[in-house]
């Protein structure tokens, strides 16, 4: 079975980093993510990030300019690989369309945030770019 590519995005603006509240699992609602999805087949990994920030922030998708990798591939199982991307918005304001809410942290509460864990593995590459 192939792996499974799930995108996220470092969205920053100025000093700060968008991060977002799950509703769901279960076990993961109410911790903070760096928003974004997987990748449907023919996508690829930018287009799938800018769409899927898109649709979960409500933004046009011609907004979300997707830029460089962000540190390094995180395994979720054997099958999920997680990727992150830095992001910068080009226009529009994001709202929660699939969060519980959305928050611009810097880097000074980075340590505060009670982030899902596979998310953790970006903390040192977020602070040093905020």
């Amino acid at each position: 079975m192939p792996t499974q590519i799930v995108v996220a995005g470092a969205v920053i603006r100025g000093s700060a980093l968008l991060v977002a509240q799950r509703v769901r699992p279960p076990e993961l609602a109410g911790r903070w993510e760096l928003p974004g999805g997987k990748v449907a087949p023919g996508e690829t990994e930018p287009q799938a990030l800018a769409r899927e920030l898109a649709e979960e922030l409500g933004l046009d998708v011609a907004d979300v300019v997707v830029g460089d990798r962000l540190g390094d591939d995180i395994s979720l199982n054997g099958s999920t690989t997680l990727r992150a991307y830095l992001v910068r918005l080009a226009g529009g304001e994001p709202h929660p369309h699939d969060h519980r809410a959305l928050r611009w942290v810097t880097a000074a509460e980075l340590a505060e945030v009670d982030w899902v864990p596979a998310d953790r593995g970006w903390l040192t590459d977020l602070a040093s770019i905020l």
